[in-house]
């Protein structure tokens, strides 16, 4: 089985458009925001798209998604590429697919996680909400300050100081200091999807609906623009899922993280574009 590598958004557009809530990530990966950084392989039968896989590097270890609901042209996709991939990543991958890069990367897993989308009920009725009083929204000048929380409430998270930029997060403070936040990893108004993340609570604050609060304002502010809102969860994570399904948001898929390192014994080749 070869591959090919993709270049055409919009042919990839398509492909995802059959499964948002799988494929929101990558979705909002087509936006320029994040072009720059992804490279796209995909599988091919009889000249028909079967798989796509995304390899992202706008962060300093590359993730690869690796998600489809039929998992054979996946796993024949991922068998083709895995001597390209980097010597260490992350890796999103539809269940049954991680045994396919046991022979160049030796996995470390993070469990099963679950997409959960928001309902077209709770985008409308967050749609009709007035603003959340006590929530503030928080730009680039706030950066400091929210270097500052994540390090003491979400210590080793996944937070971009680009995502900043797009101007798509809010915090709740006490006194002037943040004590809850909630923010976005991806946000594309061109493709009109979101993926909510880096969401936290002080611990010593946690319990009194911080986190709902400026999650669902932060809901209400996507839909009002028009997009479809998604986020990743850990599976075994329920206090968390049981606070998104009160917002509005229902599972749309699972899928399971590994971190991956290129084996001692394993030799590959770079990318070709």
């Amino acid at each position: 089985m070869s591959f090919t590598l993709l270049h055409d958004r919009d042919e990839i557009e398509r492909f995802f458009r059959t499964d948002v809530g799988l494929h929101i990530y990558s979705l909002g990966d087509l936006d320029d925001f994040f072009w720059s950084y992804t490279t796209w392989f995909a599988h091919r039968t009889k000249g028909e798209i079967r798989a796509i896989a995304l390899l992202y590097a706008g962060m300093a270890v590359p993730t690869l998604l690796a998600l489809n609901t039929d998992v054979e042209p996946m796993a024949d996709l991922v068998s083709s590429i895995r001597e390209l991939l980097p010597r260490r990543f992350y890796a999103h991958l539809s269940p049954d697919l991680a045994s396919v890069l046991e022979p160049t990367h030796q996995l470390h897993a993070h469990g099963l996680h679950c997409k959960m989308v928001l309902s077209a009920d709770a985008a409308a009725r967050l749609r009709a909400a007035s603003p959340a009083g006590g929530t503030v929204r928080l730009g680039t000048g706030d950066l400091t300050a929210v270097l500052a929380f994540y390090e003491e409430a979400y210590p080793g998270n996944w937070f971009d100081p680009r995502m900043l930029e797009t101007g798509q997060y809010v915090g709740i403070r006490e006194e002037g200091r943040l004590v809850s936040v909630a923010g976005i990893h991806v946000y594309s108004p061109r493709y009109r999807v979101a993926a909510l993340g880096n969401i936290a609570t002080l611990p010593t604050r946690r319990g009194r609906g911080y986190g709902s609060c400026a999650t669902a304002e932060l809901c209400r502010v996507l839909v009002n623009e028009g997009l479809d809102v998604g986020l990743n969860v850990g599976a075994q994570n329920e206090a968390a899922i049981a606070c998104y399904r009160k917002i509005g948001f229902r599972t749309a898929a699972h899928y399971e993280e590994y971190e991956a390192e290129r084996s001692p014994l394993s030799h590959a080749s770079p990318p070709q574009p």
